[in-house]
């Protein structure tokens, strides 16, 4: 995607591209998952992509990193896939971007021939409203995930999260 519009007139001020799992900014994969073992696991063997904003060029010309996601394959066949990282920096969240990186995604996955695009996250919360928007829904419930895979507990809006919804697209 080189550029993506604003409200439809005007191109957005950033762009996705797919990006080396090597290149993933740890400052943006650590807003989404603040376990580093974790990304550490996943990272190696995964597809990802990039929103840079394109006004604030960086020495290798390609702007400023905003927004990553990285999906892995689940099966040696490739038809199932899991989204296990996205992340918007926050002074860029609710621009779109994340929207835009996961259509990339699932885009990009349908061109490959996967069949499913599976995530993982909390029970509640705005994440789980962005998975429902784009058309993801609830397929399993892992209980105690956060407390078991996670030393440090997770809050949000003063809630622990404890069990992880499983959310599944049918590409």
């Amino acid at each position: 995607m080189k550029s993506t519009s604003i409200g439809g007139s005007t191109p957005a001020p950033w762009n996705i591209t797919t990006m080396n799992p090597a290149e993933a900014p740890w400052h943006l994969l650590l807003l989404a998952d603040p376990s580093r073992a974790r990304i550490k696991r996943y990272l190696p063997h995964s597809t990802c992509f990039a929103a840079r904003h394109t006004t604030q060029f960086t020495p290798s010309g390609l702007g400023t990193l905003i927004g990553v996601c990285v999906l892995r394959p689940k099966d040696t066949e490739q038809k199932q896939w899991e989204l296990m990282n996205i992340a918007v920096a926050t002074a860029w969240q609710c621009n779109g971007i994340g929207s835009a990186l996961l259509n990339r995604a699932i885009r990009e996955m349908r061109e490959r021939g996967a069949q499913q695009l599976e995530v993982g996250t909390g029970s509640f919360g705005d994440q789980l409203l962005f998975y429902q928007r784009l058309g993801f829904r609830v397929t399993d419930i892992e209980p105690d995930f956060f407390l078991h895979n996670y030393t440090t507990p997770l809050w949000e809006r003063g809630v622990q999260h404890k069990d992880m919804l499983r959310l599944t697209l049918e590409l």
